[in-house]
């Protein structure tokens, strides 16, 4: 039976709590500021483990968002996914979405307090793994909670030469459980829009994106973004309450998405814009320089 048993992070200076599950992916699950959720439960753990639905912070790896093809190329090496094989899942139209590492139990704790929690897992050896992103690496996340702000660093190390394609994201879904959807409002910063097709892929086509503060009310988005820069903040905020998502470094792209079912919106950091993966558009972590990435979520 895989225990499921939750890592929960206590603000020294604040009432805002953080849980994560290490054996269901390192997925966060809660956000709480005083008795208020601050994460979208949507259909729960369970589903997560069991169907892969996302909610609360899931962590997408070693993709972000959707690929166009159940292929890529990187340097000499061609890889082939397969629907439904090692981890690989795809969206309603078919497309591998989110990578394959929701709900993996092969996280180990490494290091934990009452406000910190660092969890890895060794890719490298794992054959299934290795099947659909056939790089080897140590995979690090580092929780951190303090001074109502929860901090996310993730570092991929590499493990052999490959060069590691750093094409990874986080999904957190923010709700404002005391205010309706209607009144919220959205900022985000200056950044470079990426138009997508009636699949949620890129066409190619790029318009700019300046910062704006709008009310979100009933606008849908599924929007993709590049040259976002470091240390950009983008927003949710209404009645007493602001949550703010920084990009600290290491995220220079993004997805804001806010279905029309759901009270939510998400401001996912992503280290390469969807799609990366086939087209190229991607950093990457070397043996002896790795991969670096942290986001942050303030609670105002």
């Amino acid at each position: 039976m895989i225990d499921l048993e939750p890592c929960v992070l206590s603000d020294p200076s604040s009432p805002l709590t953080a849980t994560f599950v290490p054996q269901a992916g390192m997925i966060g699950t809660s956000l709480c500021d005083d008795g208020a959720e601050l994460l979208g439960q949507r259909r729960g753990l369970t589903a997560y483990v069991d169907a892969h639905t996302t909610m609360g912070i899931p962590l997408l790896y070693p993709w972000a968002n959707r690929l166009s093809g159940n292929d890529y190329r990187f340097g000499d090496v061609s890889v082939s996914l397969t629907p439904g094989v090692g981890g690989v899942h795809t969206d309603t139209f078919g497309a591998p979405i989110h990578g394959t590492l929701a709900g993996d139990t092969g996280w180990r704790v490494s290091a934990r307090s009452s406000s910190m929690l660092t969890a890895e897992l060794d890719f490298g050896s794992r054959p299934d793994l290795l099947a659909t992103f056939p790089f080897p690496h140590r995979l690090q996340l580092e929780m951190t909670l303090a001074e109502r702000t929860l901090t996310v660093c993730t570092t991929v190390t590499a493990t052999s030469a490959a060069a590691v394609p750093l094409c990874f994201g986080f999904h957190p879904y923010l709700t404002l459980p005391d205010t309706p959807r209607q009144h919220w409002r959205i900022e985000t910063p200056p950044m470079r829009a990426r138009i997508v097709d009636a699949h949620g892929l890129p066409t190619g086509a790029l318009a700019p994106h300046p910062a704006r503060s709008e009310v979100l009310g009933e606008t849908v988005f599924d929007h993709g973004f590049d040259q976002v820069a470091d240390g950009a903040v983008f927003a949710v905020s209404g009645g007493s309450r602001r949550i703010e998502v920084r990009f600290d470094h290491g995220y220079p792209a993004a997805q804001i998405y806010a279905p029309a079912s759901e009270d939510v919106v998400c401001f996912e950091p992503m280290a390469a814009p969807t799609d990366a993966l086939r087209r190229g558009d991607f950093s990457v972590a070397r043996l002896g320089q790795p991969g670096v990435a942290q986001f942050s979520i303030g609670v105002r």
